[in-house]
């Protein structure tokens, strides 16, 4: 399988493309940090709307950190959304969740600290809440951050990511006004197998990206 993007910065600006002939009203972009900082960034100077991040943590299964059984957002509340089906088929229990909660909200509030120095979310209310990602994979951080998304009563949802499996994207488009996926193969793998550059975002990236932005 051929990349199809570049890196996410090249991914970033050709999904504004697409999201520029939408003609979104008061459009305010969320990335999902780390890695769809770069991607989003694009999206805002071109859309010239705010961006803000919502941060979410992955909850991976023992023993098998990258098969996600779980996300937890930040929110007042907080979004807790477990994958109960993978929960079952990994041998996890609601508890193995729960036990990772303390740790998860920490690193969200370091992160918030640190990336923006402290400061509250965005209003979202009358706004298009356009969330972006650099990929999907299992959905799982992604329904945790729509769901904490509508809890701040935006006027519309859009989400917005590069590359995502075929097989997610009905039952996402379900819990949003309008999805957005520039890629969508049957046979998937791992978000940066169509990337062919998929270098890890660091923290020192997010914020100079983010200072570009005036946070």
């Amino acid at each position: 399988m051929s990349p199809v993007f570049a890196h996410r910065t090249e991914a970033g600006q050709r999904l504004a493309q697409r999201l520029l002939g939408l003609r979104l009203p008061h459009p305010v972009v969320l990335a999902l940090p780390r890695g769809g900082v770069p991607v989003a960034a694009e999206v805002a100077r071109a859309l010239g709307a705010p961006l803000d991040l919502l941060l979410v943590r992955k909850i991976g299964a023992p023993l098998q950190p990258e098969w996600a059984i779980g996300a937890l957002t930040e929110g007042e509340p907080e979004v807790l959304d477990i994958e109960e089906r993978t929960l079952q088929a990994c041998g996890a229990t609601r508890d193995d969740v729960l036990r990772t909660l303390p740790a998860h909200r920490q690193e969200i509030a370091r992160r918030r600290a640190l990336y923006l120095g402290g400061r509250a979310p965005l209003p979202l209310q009358g706004c298009t809440a356009l969330l972006v990602d650099d990929g999907i994979a299992t959905g799982a951080t992604v329904r945790a951050a729509i769901r904490a998304v509508r809890q701040r009563q935006p006027q519309r949802v859009v989400l917005a990511v590069p590359v995502a499996p075929a097989s997610e994207l009905p039952a996402l488009r379900a819990l949003v006004d309008e999805l957005v996926c520039l890629s969508a193969p049957e046979c998937f793998g791992a978000v940066g197998r169509h990337y062919a550059d998929f270098s890890t975002i660091e923290d020192a990236d997010v914020v100079a990206l983010m200072r570009r932005f005036g946070v």
